[in-house]
């Protein structure tokens, strides 16, 4: 199987392409950036599959992030991947950013639960636990700080993430030391592949899993009356 990854979630805008079968991953790239993901995103997908040696026609899959991450960087890759997919005649898996982080981790070993920690601001993350082997513990969601520390605190957890650094920071002195701390700012997108690629073939198109209201909100109370 051949797969083409995308992230534009969080502070990167990343590609890759695996192949199942033949030689792992072909190619991959990863720009760090905050904004500017729509005009940096297909110049990147095409240096990528050039340096792969595959063609458009050539993909069985692409895969991309549906967040939590931001809403501009959410809508940039899900419109692309949907685009390609239309475009192309192949379906469209979304991979959980969470998931994407700690992937790596999971199945590592049969010990150290996984605390998946996104920065949202405010003292809130985005957050989801799992157990060894990956399943879940805490289902994704907008948490505050202190729950994510509660998690991290109940063992010695591997802790990923962008906002991983704060919560090992806010650990208690009692708590045992994490067996890792990640704090990468976006996960690696060639695990964006691999989970993409194990899963059902037939997933319903992605969407953007935002998990909280976004902070702009509409000014109704200077709204004009209609007539």
């Amino acid at each position: 199987m051949r797969v083409l990854a995308i992230d534009t979630a969080l502070a990167a805008c990343s590609a890759a392409v695996l192949d199942t079968v033949n030689g792992g991953v072909l190619a991959s790239e990863s720009l760090p950036m905050i904004r500017g993901h729509a005009e940096a995103l297909v110049p990147l997908i095409a240096r990528v599959m050039k340096v792969a040696g595959v063609a458009f026609s050539d993909l069985d899959r692409i895969v991309v992030t549906t967040g939590p991450g931001s809403f501009t960087g959410l809508r940039v890759g899900i419109a692309a991947a949907r685009g390609f997919g239309v475009a192309t005649d192949v379906p469209v898996i979304g991979v959980s950013t969470l998931s994407a982080y700690a992937a790596p981790y999971l199945g590592a070993d049969d010990v150290s639960p996984v605390v998946a920690a996104i920065d949202a601001r405010h003292q809130h993350v985005y957050l989801q636990v799992f157990a060894p082997g990956g399943r879940t513990l805490v289902a994704a969601k907008l948490a505050p700080l202190a729950e994510a520390v509660r998690a991290a605190s109940e063992s010695s957890a591997r802790i990923v993430g962008s906002a991983a650094q704060a919560v090992a920071e806010a650990l208690p002195h009692s708590a045992p030391t994490p067996a890792t701390v990640d704090a990468r700012e976006a996960p690696d997108v060639t695990w964006v592949a691999r989970i993409g690629a194990m899963a059902p073939g037939n997933s319903a198109p992605p969407k953007p899993q935002y998990l909280r209201a976004p902070d702009a909100q509409p000014q109704n109370a200077a709204s004009l009356p209609r007539r």
